[in-house]
């Protein structure tokens, strides 16, 4: 059985993770019955996340976008991503000062999840917002610490440091965290933080559905895949390769081409579309997710 299989059959397992701690009422019950019953619960997470000031508005967009190429992509983690998962929690567990950045986003979609990733990596969590609403980051942090977080990155703003090559807000960094590290995990990120972070010398672990983003393109290790499969599967993979020797690791790291994955992605979207293609040429129905 290879990696793919062996881990998407436990994929089940961290579906019971899933359950966000702020039980507030939904607008709408889903059927679970509905074909995108899936699709549609992480929707009304985001939006539930908005509505508690954890996701910007802009928040709901990225969502959507995201969406769309994780539909052409087939809405499976690939081979190719789990080569890159595997390769990127090898360079995290050889990180001398490894750190999550964490966004509105992925706090509402999956805290727990993040929580326990920085915990089997020994990695802290650091909140880095480019949407600097008052109560925002007060909200994300209500929502780790709910999750399990004991200790969280970026939450006194008057203590912040800046990165000189950026000027948004991502500029403003914990220097503890993100100024200091070695490595930095970045799920669902903009490009010039990336590129300012890669100018720093700092190893850069992207997450992202679209494999021609900057940050796809900057990162040293890009994950095609979504988030919210990534970091489970990040998880159990950094239990398989903790114990594995540090040559192993480096070998993993040193062996690995950014560039090939991202075209082998490219591959897999072209593959995709082409067999929806053939489907309709067929007059059969597309093999619809």
């Amino acid at each position: 059985m290879n990696d793919t299989q062996n881990l998407n059959n436990n994929s089940n397992q961290n579906k019971n993770m899933n359950k966000n701690p702020h039980k507030k009422k939904q607008h709408t019950t889903l059927p679970k019955d509905h074909p995108r019953y899936d699709s549609l619960t992480y929707r009304h997470k985001i939006i539930q996340g908005m509505n508690d000031l954890v996701v910007a508005e802009a928040g709901l967009i990225a969502h959507g976008r995201g969406e769309c190429f994780d539909y052409i992509l087939g809405e499976k983690t690939n081979e190719s991503a789990h080569q890159a998962l595997k390769t990127a929690v090898a360079a995290l567990l050889l990180a001398k000062k490894p750190v999550i950045s964490v966004n509105g986003n992925v706090a509402a979609l999956i805290p727990e999840q993040l929580v326990q990733l920085s915990q089997e990596i020994n990695a802290p969590l650091e909140i880095n917002l480019f949407y600097r609403k008052k109560g925002r980051i007060k909200a994300i942090q209500n929502y780790l610490e709910d999750a399990g977080a004991k200790k969280i990155l970026g939450l006194d703003e008057s203590k912040m440091v800046q990165i000189e090559e950026l000027s948004s807000n991502r500029r403003l960094v914990d220097p503890h965290g993100i100024k200091i590290a070695d490595v930095v995990l970045v799920p669902l990120e903009d490009g010039d933080r990336t590129e300012a972070l890669k100018q720093l010398g700092k190893t850069v672990i992207a997450i992202d559905l679209n494999p021609l983003s900057r940050t796809s393109l900057y990162a040293d290790i890009t994950i095609v895949d979504n988030v919210i499969r990534t970091i489970p599967l990040m998880i159990q993979y950094a239990q398989e390769l903790k114990d594995h020797s540090e040559e192993r690791l480096e070998k993993l790291v040193q062996t690995f081409n950014n560039r090939r994955n991202i075209q082998n992605c490219l591959d897999l979207i072209i593959q995709y579309i082409k067999e929806q293609k053939r489907s309709l040429q067929n007059s059969k129905k597309p093999t619809m997710h």
